[in-house]
């Protein structure tokens, strides 16, 4: 009964966005989660960034290969010394409000995700001391040391463009409007419902664009997705159940697309930010018996039917920077007794758990509670809802906070932001004057047996501290109606919709 209430609900929502005008074609697309802020300064969630593909085109892309290839910019080149970068931009690009995307417009961007207040790009633009417009259609970044990751970073929210205009008169609320130079341009939002984009008419890549509309909608229950996709209420749906890829694949009027994930789900600890204080954040050895209380590969058979891929780094292992001399251990709870008594912690170990809705994540915390009790741990699973978790995070109200992250192409952008001292997403507020300094040298060189030697390093103070305990890679599962044609899988797991047809 919930299921078809929702159905119902779903069916008039989208009979309200499109009235009699049945003509217009409208891509109606399900996603796990309400996401946070639509400001790419600002964002931080997986969602916002699918939602953003939509909107906010980058000044670079990645192709299925991962390789990386112009979007609004036309190329780049990075000066002998590897301190500076010249861009060339599209010519002809317009924001959604019709002003230019010229020079002083990229610069302006650029900055922005360097200076305003709360900006998660501060990090990930850190080396850029300043920009300078070289031509109307040209801009250099000066760097304030050599930082290999810096293109890969602009295939991101750090490379997305805003329109100046739009921008500076919306100060803080521009997130209730974002303006960008994307596919579709904003119509509206109605929070935990619905967010609604139509086609800009001005796209540098109109000829490319063959759908009039674009609907988000948030729906927490997977099985309710995969529900409202069958029913024809949706046409493409992210986030599958690896318990149903059976079923989907089974379905004639259904297409599941799938790749390996870039990202993590993560154990993240609260180390310094631990009200409480307890056992967990006080030693490393309390959080190293954690860890040896899981057993990742039951895990992965329990809840996804062995189809996601168990890990303790924060790359793969299928990954060039995955380091092979830490390999992941296997579950020992006698060790993991063994350590308690060491650290002198009496069992049982009580955690605050925050864990955000959603089937799946709930189903990983429920067998970690179970696995990790024989060890003597008391796992206190608290649900929240998905935007309201990362404000407790980084108000230090937690333990521990299972997330996943969706994952960067370059490792820098799947450990600095999280592990690095003070670093804008690391919640847990970990510190380590030696992790870091490998993590700031890795940045220094684009050689990859150079900075997999820093990683290496890197990695075993990490695993030895453990803020974050890796557990697994998922795989992206995003299943679509067949009257949807040119879809294709990306390996960041975001949807591009241009290209796009609806038969």
């Amino acid at each position: 009964m919930r299921i078809l209430r929702v159905l119902a609900l779903t069916a008039a929502a989208l009979l309200s966005l499109d009235g009699v005008a049945r003509a217009e074609t409208t891509l109606r697309i399900g996603i796990a989660q309400d996401p946070d802020v639509l400001d790419p300064s600002i964002g931080r969630t997986y969602v916002g960034r699918i939602v953003f593909s939509a909107v906010c085109d980058k000044l670079f892309d990645i192709d299925e290969k991962l390789n990386i290839v112009p979007q609004l910019a036309l190329s780049h080149e990075t000066s002998a010394d590897g301190k500076a970068m010249t861009i060339k931009l599209r010519p002809g690009v317009k924001f959604h409000d019709g002003e230019p995307l010229d020079a002083e417009a990229a610069k302006f961007s650029i900055e922005r995700h360097m200076t305003l207040p709360g900006s998660f790009r501060k990090s990930e633009l850190e080396s850029v001391d300043h920009v300078e417009v070289v031509d109307p259609l040209t801009i250099k970044l000066v760097l304030k040391r050599p930082f290999s990751p810096l293109i890969t970073q602009l295939t991101d929210r750090a490379g997305m463009m805003v329109s100046p205009k739009a921008a500076k008169e919306a100060g803080d609320k521009f997130g209730l409007h974002p303006v960008c130079a994307g596919p579709y341009k904003f119509v509206e939002r109605v929070q935990q419902d619905r967010m609604v984009f139509e086609k800009f008419a001005d796209y540098w890549n109109k000829d490319n664009v063959f759908i009039d509309k674009v609907v988000f909608l948030p729906i927490v229950d997977a099985t309710v997705r995969l529900a409202n996709l069958k029913s024809g209420s949706l046409d493409l749906i992210e986030r599958v159940l690896a318990t149903d890829i059976k079923d989907v694949r089974a379905d004639p009027n259904l297409v599941l697309s799938t790749a390996p994930s870039l990202g993590y789900m993560g154990l993240t600890i609260n180390i310094a930010n631990d009200k409480n204080k307890g056992p967990l954040s006080q030693s490393e050895k309390v959080r190293q018996a954690l860890d040896l209380s899981i057993d990742r590969e039951a895990l992965n058979q329990v809840v996804f039917n062995g189809e996601f891929t168990p890990g303790n780094q924060w790359v793969s292992p299928t990954h060039p920077y995955y380091q092979k001399a830490f390999p992941v251990r296997p579950r020992d709870v006698e060790k993991a007794k063994a350590l308690l008594k060491e650290a002198g912690v009496t069992p049982p170990v009580t955690i605050d758990w925050m864990v955000t809705q959603g089937a799946e994540d709930q189903a990983v915390a429920q067998v970690l509670q179970s696995m990790t009790a024989e060890a003597g741990f008391d796992l206190k699973i608290r649900v929240i809802e998905f935007a309201t978790s990362f404000k407790d995070a980084q108000a230090g109200n937690f333990q521990v906070f299972q997330i996943p992250w969706s994952g960067r192409i370059d490792p820098d952008g799947n450990s600095y932001v999280f592990l690095h001292t003070k670093a804008p997403q690391n919640d847990g507020g970990y510190t380590n004057a030696q992790a870091d300094k490998q993590m700031e040298d890795a940045r220094l060189t684009n050689d990859l047996s150079g900075r997999k030697a820093i990683y290496e390093k890197m990695t075993g103070i990490v695993l030895n501290d453990e803020p974050i305990i890796y557990l697994y890679h998922a795989k992206i599962l995003i299943a679509h109606s067949r009257k949807l044609e040119g879809y294709r899988q990306m390996p960041d797991g975001l949807v591009r919709v241009v290209g796009l047809k609806l038969k």
